[in-house]
């Protein structure tokens, strides 16, 4: 072998190996909380979410510093003909410094609280969001695993549904069974590949969606199960605990809880609103550097003029009539007011939907029994039919329709769980215990 081809069977065997390192990686499985973790982190959601709050935050700060003078430097130069006119409010000079600030405005005192309160109504918000991408990155997951789950199992039921036809075709064929007992068995492995097809496709939309949350390649995405941590047992008999949920939800669901602050907010600008009639007082002063050029010598008495001049005090003010401002009260009035009735319907709404996720739990669960014993029962006819067989009361036709029960069974048990578990996931969302549960995993 010459130095070429060493060559190349030496980069051939290193790019094998890259191959299979890819492969490898391809086929490790993502935790549930990794998935969450990237979903929280990677989400546009969340970070728009967050952008709200740091704007509302933005915005407190702004009424806040009303109480801190504002400083501004500059200057107004000009040619002056005659007495020196203003400009711009000011008198012609090579500098002024001013300084304002608010000194006793009861109406920015409730504004700054309102703002204040907007700006735990974003933060509420933002809680409120992480948990839908969470309750959305933990649901496709769920349901991800239980496809792969059910791709497991019908290709098992695929390999037995073939050996089925051939054997089928075969009795045929020596004219023991009609052509209609070859076509059932065609039609058997017909419907088991329709429900491959169905589950390869949920589970390659699954993981392009969990790819979009997390920022994985589609393809890398493989679940573990023994990553989802058991979801909390509700009795549903237990008519206190119960009592106890919906009283967490009502207390503890960020929606809920944002609602209200928002209500408190719109109040609290509404009382602002009222108080802008109010008077009012400004800190104020000014420094001024004038200049000779500007006539300012012409009009005042010999030696009165002086080049550096500054006033300090206070403006006081006394609204006397403004109807544009007793227009904004009757605004405010009726936002606080909505904000109210919005408050109220949002809490019957989170009561309302905490017992239907409770009754739904609870029939879930019922359902959830009958099905574990339906499929039980289909496993044991299952299981007994080749005994039968055996005994010659039973046919290949009898084993055939044993197989398609049980894997049909499996199949709602698995469809009646995924719902039980969404019911779930939606209760903890409603309590505001998702994000702990979700995060307490591998």
């Amino acid at each position: 072998m010459n130095k070429q081809s060493r060559s190349k069977l030496v980069r051939l065997f290193f790019l094998m190996a890259l191959m299979v390192s890819v492969a490898s990686a391809a086929a490790e499985p993502v935790s549930l909380k990794r998935i969450v973790q990237l979903a929280l982190s990677h989400g546009t959601s969340a970070a728009i979410a967050e952008a709200d709050q740091q704007r509302a935050f933005a915005s407190y700060h702004e009424l806040r510093n009303n109480y801190i003078p504002q400083l501004n430097v500059g200057s107004g130069l000009g040619k002056t003909d005659g007495f020196p006119l203003s400009l711009e409010g000011s008198a012609p000079s090579l500098i002024t410094v001013t300084a304002q600030s608010a000194l006793l405005n009861p109406a920015l005192t409730d504004f700054i609280h309102a703002a204040r309160a907007e700006y735990a109504v974003s933060a509420l918000r933002t809680k409120d969001q992480r948990n839908q991408i969470i309750q959305d990155a933990v649901m496709s997951y769920v349901q991800l695993a239980r496809w792969e789950e059910r791709l497991t199992h019908l290709r098992d039921v695929e390999a037995d549904a073939e050996k089925m036809q051939t054997a089928a075709a075969q009795r045929v064929k020596e004219g023991v069974d009609s052509e209609i007992e070859g076509a059932k068995a065609r039609l058997s492995v017909a419907r088991i590949r329709l429900r491959l097809t169905e589950a390869l496709g949920s589970a390659d939309v699954l993981r392009e969606h969990l790819a979009g949350l997390t920022g994985l390649v589609a393809t890398s995405i493989e679940t573990d199960s023994s990553s989802v941590p058991a979801l909390p047992a509700v009795k549903t008999e237990d008519l206190k605990q119960e009592e106890e949920t919906r009283g967490r939800a009502l207390s503890s669901n960020p929606a809920l809880q944002a609602a209200v602050e928002h209500a408190r907010a719109q109040y609290l600008r509404a009382k602002g609103e009222k108080k802008s009639l109010w008077p009012s007082i400004d800190f104020a002063a000014q420094y001024a550097n004038l200049a000779d050029f500007n006539n300012y010598s012409r009009f005042y008495q010999p030696g009165a003029f002086q080049p550096n001049n500054a006033t300090v005090g206070v403006a006081i003010h006394f609204p006397f009539l403004n109807l544009a401002e007793h227009a904004r009260v009757q605004e405010a009035g009726s936002d606080a007011y909505k904000a109210k009735r919005e408050a109220e319907a949002a809490r019957n709404q989170v009561s309302e939907e905490t017992l239907r996720l409770q009754r739904a739990v609870a029939q879930m669960q019922a359902a959830r029994d009958v099905a574990e014993l339906e499929y039980e029962i289909a496993g044991k006819n299952l299981a007994v039919v080749p005994t039968r067989m055996d005994a010659g009361t039973a046919t290949l036709h009898d084993l055939d329709d044993a197989r398609s029960q049980a894997s049909e069974k499996f199949i709602s048990l698995q469809d009646i769980t995924l719902e039980l578990e969404r019911s779930q996931l939606g209760l903890l969302r409603v309590t505001g215990d998702l994000e702990k549960w979700a995060l307490a995993g591998n």
